[in-house]
């Protein structure tokens, strides 16, 4: 793999909050050379509130986040994945589209936040949990000497990564 910019698509059941979350996070701390995306195998149809909450505190962009299916991005034209990840179980269990160019496939699966119960703070204490969560897998993924490592070696490392907890 070599400097060309490497395209990921954060997958979970709705595409509200898990999947969008690691998608704000990945395009904010890739740098440019990583572009993220989300889809869901149902989405929601609207991103969860929490989750635009947390992130425009965390000062990320919102204006083009939208709950979407997976399918945008196993239909011609879509752009080509170099990482999938699942970031919930029932997500990795689903049989998911062929996705052009045999991308490096790993789960990192996460609590779901949009589960939480309570007031105002508890929720969004719960949000901003799996935010850190999916953070901490992306900054150990960014690290990693991607453009030096054979293909083998990438699918080694990020599943390892999907194994980190806190």
């Amino acid at each position: 793999m070599s400097d060309k910019k490497f395209n990921v698509l954060f997958i979970c059941t709705g595409n509200s909050a898990r999947s969008i979350l690691a998608e704000a996070i990945l395009n904010q701390l890739g740098h440019g050379q990583f572009k993220a995306y989300s889809a869901g195998s149902f989405p929601a149809g609207r991103v969860n509130p929490y989750t635009i909450e947390l992130l425009q505190r965390w000062e990320m962009d919102t204006s083009n986040l939208r709950s979407k299916s997976w399918d945008e991005f196993a239909a011609p034209g879509a752009p080509q994945m170099d990482f999938v990840f699942t970031v919930c179980d029932q997500a990795a269990g689903e049989v998911c589209p062929v996705w052009p160019g045999q991308p490096i496939v790993a789960h990192w699966g996460a609590p779901d936040p949009a589960k939480a119960e309570g007031n105002h703070e508890h929720i969004l204490q719960e949000f901003r949990n799996v935010g850190l969560l999916l953070r901490k897998r992306i900054e150990l993924m960014l690290a990693l000497p991607i453009a030096k490592l054979e293909k083998l070696a990438i699918q080694h490392e990020v599943e390892h990564i999907g194994k980190v907890t806190s």
